[in-house]
């Protein structure tokens, strides 16, 4: 029975949420963002939601498809054009043969991602996580009841995963390793060696691979390259795909799920319970902008491109910053050890005399404390009076 808690006068509702729920407890990124509001001039570089706006003409087609009915349900798997339009992306562009039984249209790839361990983790499954990391990549994992095992990665490896370090975080719990590249929040694009490094890891251990790929048109360095197309890797990777950051499509929330068909299925029945189908109207949109992605794509990559090199250049000048990787996502993700505090201390600082709020490492995992992120998404005007008001500070 719920218990009447007489010294605030209400019920005591926390005996109602799951031990499991209550041992995630909430995002501590909230806490900033609450923080950063009594300042009316904060320069927001926390989130990667861009400024720039969606493109036109992803919105027309999107509206003229919903005026001739594409409001209602689709099928759970997702609108059949729409997974056709994917499969065609992956044979277009990877030359991998996915037919739609590959396919699942998820909420985007936040969604898909706890779609994905939901259908695959059981109780005790062990997932190698590399950090710094996506910070819902752990508690998801927890949400399923699996075992995140986070593998650092080291800034003066350039934020590369070393296999030969992960092989030593392998147990016979471990059933599969999250992959991301260009990688949230350290910006480092992993080379050829180091996927496949990592590929022959997951066959050594008979590993699934569940790669994280949503920012695949934001390589600067180098071609994207889709741990899926390594030999022997088709069939034990699981891949994310969206059209939130290539697109710039954030609010519409349209990703997929590209997987091996009985892995594909057990995602869909996980969706089917959750939401049912993904949007109608983001799908179409996702449609058009898979099938324009040629003339889309001159107009977000090199905005970012731009962004990201002059956020790099600027970090460079400041005495109390080190260098980072610049290689590809919206992020850089700079070391803030000169200034002697932690990461949180030194976001608390920015944010306090400076009126910058960015994110501190250690949200991202212990492998980031001693750095910060910062997102690149808004324009070159904004980012300059940011690092203008940076440089006047000293520690």
């Amino acid at each position: 029975m719920m218990k009447f808690n007489e010294k605030n006068g209400g019920f005591a509702m926390r005996q109602w949420i799951s031990k499991r729920q209550a041992a995630i407890g909430p995002n501590t990124m909230m806490a900033l963002f609450a923080n950063a509001k009594k300042y009316p001039d904060v320069i927001n570089l926390s989130i990667g939601d861009p400024d720039i706006p969606t493109p036109q003409a992803i919105l027309d087609a999107m509206y003229q498809d919903s005026c001739k009915g594409h409001t209602k349900y689709t099928p759970s798997k997702g609108d059949p054009e729409l997974i056709q339009a994917v499969c065609d992306f992956y044979k277009e562009e990877h030359g991998l043969a996915l037919g739609p039984e590959w396919i699942t249209i998820t909420p985007a790839a936040c969604s898909g991602m706890y779609q994905v361990m939901q259908a695959v983790l059981d109780p005790g499954d062990e997932v190698l996580i590399f950090s710094p990391y996506f910070s819902p990549y752990a508690s998801q994992t927890q949400a399923a009841g699996g075992v995140p095992v986070l593998v650092p990665c080291l800034a003066e490896e350039g934020f590369q995963p070393n296999a030969q370090r992960a092989a030593a975080y392998v147990t016979p719990k471990t059933k599969a390793m999250i992959v991301n590249t260009p990688n949230n929040p350290t910006g480092a694009c992993y080379t050829r060696e180091t996927l496949e490094g990592l590929a022959a890891l997951a066959k050594a251990a008979d590993l699934l691979v569940i790669a994280d790929d949503i920012y695949t048109d934001l390589c600067f360095t180098s071609e994207f390259l889709p741990i899926m197309t390594l030999p022997g890797m088709q069939e034990r990777t699981v891949t994310l795909g969206s059209c939130s950051k290539n697109f710039v499509m954030t609010g519409m929330r349209i990703g997929w799920v590209a997987a091996p068909p009985e892995v594909a299925e057990g995602v869909r029945y996980v969706g089917e319970n959750i939401i049912y189908c993904a949007p109608s109207p983001g799908q179409r949109a996702a449609l058009y902008a898979l099938k324009h992605r040629a003339e889309l794509r001159p107009l977000v990559g090199p905005v970012f491109r731009e962004r990201v090199y002059y956020a790099r250049d600027r970090i460079r000048q400041l005495p109390f910053m080190t260098d980072c990787p610049a290689q590809g996502s919206f992020y850089v993700f700079p070391g803030i050890g000169p200034t002697g505090l932690s990461s949180m201390e030194a976001c608390q600082v920015f944010l306090d005399e400076a009126h910058v709020l960015m994110l501190p490492g250690s949200v991202f995992g212990q492998a980031g404390e001693g750095h910060m992120r910062i997102a690149c998404t808004l324009g070159l005007d904004q980012l300059g009076e940011a690092f203008d008001r940076l440089e006047k500070l000293s520690f």
